[in-house]
């Protein structure tokens, strides 16, 4: 079967290729047709057509209209005649076409008979690479995904657009936010304030929710997530690279139900906890909520999965924890340097997949006694360069009891009051946003009103 696939002729259609460039050289309008259905030389099967199309393109970025007379010309100026097959073959193309009015559907052909042979071309790749022993199979499957992704966007049609179709399109949403009274143009964290600030989370943001050890970074995380996939209905996906998937859904019972955690570990539940339970277990069956829990997780295995998830499960907002777990493939290069890499694909990642990665970062040292800066996120390298957004968690350090007594006469602290600072926003203001951190839930919630007085 694989022999026969070898000995047949790649898909093309010589006649539609001629078609093609007998339009360009009759209609001035076909050349700007077909660059905006973004045909390149290499989309013709034969030599002498890409040779023949890449005077086309070289006459129309200097402003002159391709017919066979300037063709011919350029070829010669080129020195690529020859290739091209001559000034004969050139002056036969236009008697070939039906119709230069039908240019769209010729470039369109054109176009995916050249999308066959590229697949072909990353079928062929996938069997040299898999006996490349120098590789390993999931660099081989990243490489092999980023080529199918570069495939569907270069499928993708660009035009210029006359600023008052724009400006309809603006009105429009303004209009349609104007009157849903909605300010919220991206996916709602559930905290009311910060919605305000940011809009919500946007498409294309890298966004770090930064924090030191054990102050609620991963507690905001789900609790963002579980807003919005068990309220909003919205596909979410949670990377967890620290916690189990079983202990991650331990903690949203938790938050959903108002179920102390350490009841659910020990298994002391009141009927009453029971009920609560079994009342958030539909919501939480139901909802589009995908949880990655794979320890020791490399970037290359991150962004396969990311991808997939996208494509088949539609996730339209992914959120990672954490990013200092994230494996590089080259172990060798200094942590700083690894970091960097990360956080750069990280921003390309979300700018492909055209939604929001909120990834959790873990802060330096120097942020222990004072309030969170950039200068503190852990290996910075770049994060604070590549981030949309930037999310910091401060508390105060608890000042230390006079004595024991005094201790346990407090007990323990239920309600902890945490800044969430916008440390950074490329599109919008920074500032604070005050909460409070409930503790046995580990939940978080706006600080109320007696304590912000």
């Amino acid at each position: 079967m694989a022999g026969r696939i070898r000995d047949k002729t790649p898909p093309h259609d010589d006649e539609l290729e001629r078609a093609t460039l007998g339009s360009l050289l009759e209609d001035a309008e076909a050349v700007s047709v077909a660059i905006q259905q973004h045909i390149h030389p290499e989309d013709f099967y034969s030599r002498a057509n890409q040779r023949i199309y890449e005077a086309v393109l070289s006459l129309d970025g200097k402003g002159l209209r391709p017919d066979i007379q300037t063709v011919v010309q350029e070829l010669k100026h080129l020195g690529k005649l020859d290739e091209a097959g001559g000034a004969s073959y050139v002056s036969g193309l236009t008697t070939v076409i039906p119709s230069s009015a039908n240019i769209d559907y010729y470039a369109q052909t054109v176009k995916n008979y050249s999308l066959k042979r590229s697949l072909l071309k990353v079928a062929s790749q996938i069997g040299v690479s898999a006996y490349d022993e120098s590789k390993e199979a999931r660099e081989t499957l990243e490489e092999i995904q980023q080529y199918i992704f570069e495939l569907s966007d270069d499928r993708q049609v660009f035009s210029s657009r006359k600023i008052g179709e724009v400006l309809k399109e603006t009105i429009d949403i303004i209009d349609q936010v104007r009157e849903s009274k909605n300010p919220i143009t991206g996916i709602s964290s559930g905290l009311e304030k910060l919605d305000q600030m940011t809009a919500g989370f946007q498409k294309d943001e890298f966004i770090i929710i930064g924090a030191r050890p054990s102050v609620g970074k991963t507690a905001l995380a789900l609790n963002m997530a579980a807003n919005i996939a068990f309220h909003k209905k919205i596909p979410t996906a949670f990377f967890s690279l620290e916690m189990s998937s079983i202990a991650l859904v331990q903690r949203l019972i938790s938050s959903e139900a108002l179920v102390q955690a350490q009841n659910l570990r020990s298994g002391f539940l009141s009927s009453g906890d029971y009920k609560k339970i079994i009342d958030v277990m539909g919501i939480i069956y139901e909802a589009p909520f995908h949880i990655v829990d794979m320890p020791n997780m490399k970037l290359l295995d991150l962004r396969s999965q990311a991808r997939k998830l996208r494509s088949q499960q539609q996730v339209e907002i992914i959120f990672i924890d954490y990013l200092g777990l994230i494996g590089h493939d080259n172990g060798s290069l200094p942590r700083y340097e690894q970091i960097s890499e990360i956080s750069r694909s990280l921003k390309s990642l979300a700018r492909e997949l055209h939604i929001p990665v909120v990834v959790l970062c873990q802060l330096n040292r120097d942020a222990q006694f004072e309030v969170p800066t950039l200068a503190n996120l852990r290996d910075s390298g770049s994060i604070e360069q590549d981030a949309d957004l930037v999310l910091f968690l401060n508390r105060e350090v608890p000042k230390k009891k006079k004595n024991e007594k005094e201790e346990e006469k407090q007990g323990p602290i239920d309600l902890i009051p945490t800044d969430l600072i916008i440390a950074k926003q490329r599109n919008g203001p920074t500032g604070v946003v005050k909460l409070e951190l409930v503790t046995k839930y580990a939940k978080f919630a706006p600080l109320s009103k007696e304590q912000t007085q």
